[in-house]
């Protein structure tokens, strides 16, 4: 299938490692010119090095708990070089825990890295999007927008806020060419999984390898998703082929999420 996105911009975030980082290569792939954004100068030298050469490839750095300054850099970089007809908005989740014992300092900063982020990447893109009449918007989120997730508390909620904020935006643009879609991973081989399945071995008494074990079984597909499935995913919505799909949310968990 022809995705018909050679020479689209794509503006992809948190593309250092993981999801951010597959999808950041299957754009690419498919003749995308991409720009990297993290806080990490080395790391994107190190992704921007892997992507095709024939491309005009780039990066920004930037702290996703400054969104002011994020939002800045990208209209610089806007104004200096060009408009982006895809965004990849993508950052790391929040930390663990009860939502019980989260501390409001938990809340705000998943608040400005997703909800405020999100949002000013949106203002600052859209207007190209528009003016060219396609724009592609796709935020990585994750399954607890469907079911919430044990011990994931400020996670579960923020991530519903991200999820009601894509859909009231996804209404809105319509119109111009542009979609609003989110991805939600399940189970996905990270640095973000390793993490969880630390915490859950320490807390239930189990090694790490035996609880790797019980959480693939945790889904009919029985194994974890590689960041490229997800990436597959996430380069389709930004396709041209895509351009009816507005306003959903795209588990891509191996059957994990029960719901409908």
């Amino acid at each position: 299938m022809d995705l018909k996105l050679n020479n689209k911009n794509a503006l992809v975030c948190g593309s250092t490692q993981g999801i951010g980082k597959a999808t950041a290569i299957a754009l690419a792939q498919e003749g995308v010119n991409v720009t990297l954004v993290a806080r990490n100068r080395e790391k994107l030298k190190e992704v921007l090095a892997e992507l095709p050469k024939h491309r005009n490839h780039s990066y920004i750095v930037a702290d996703f708990l400054n969104p002011r300054d994020l939002q800045e850099q990208v209209i610089k970089f806007i104004e200096r070089e060009h408009g982006f007809h895809i965004l990849v908005n993508n950052t790391g989740g929040p930390a663990s825990g009860e939502i019980v014992n989260a501390s409001l300092e938990a809340f705000e900063n998943a608040f400005t890295m997703h909800v405020k982020c999100n949002h000013l990447l949106a203002q600052a893109t859209i207007p190209f999007m528009k003016k060219e009449g396609f724009g592609r918007i796709i935020n990585v989120i994750s399954t607890s927008v469907k079911e919430p997730i044990p011990r994931l508390g400020v996670s579960n909620t923020i991530r519903g806020a991200v999820g009601n904020w894509s859909k009231t935006l996804s209404i809105e643009v319509a119109e111009f060419g542009i979609t609003v879609n989110n991805v939600l991973p399940g189970f996905t081989d990270t640095e973000r999984l390793t993490e969880i399945i630390k915490i859950k071995a320490k807390l239930e008494d189990k090694s790490i390898e035996e609880m790797t074990e019980i959480m693939k079984h945790y889904t009919p597909a029985k194994r974890f998703a590689e960041p490229e499935e997800t990436a597959s995913a996430i380069t389709f919505l930004a396709s041209a082929s895509a351009g009816y799909i507005n306003g959903i949310n795209l588990p891509v968990d191996g059957g994990r999420t029960k719901s409908l």
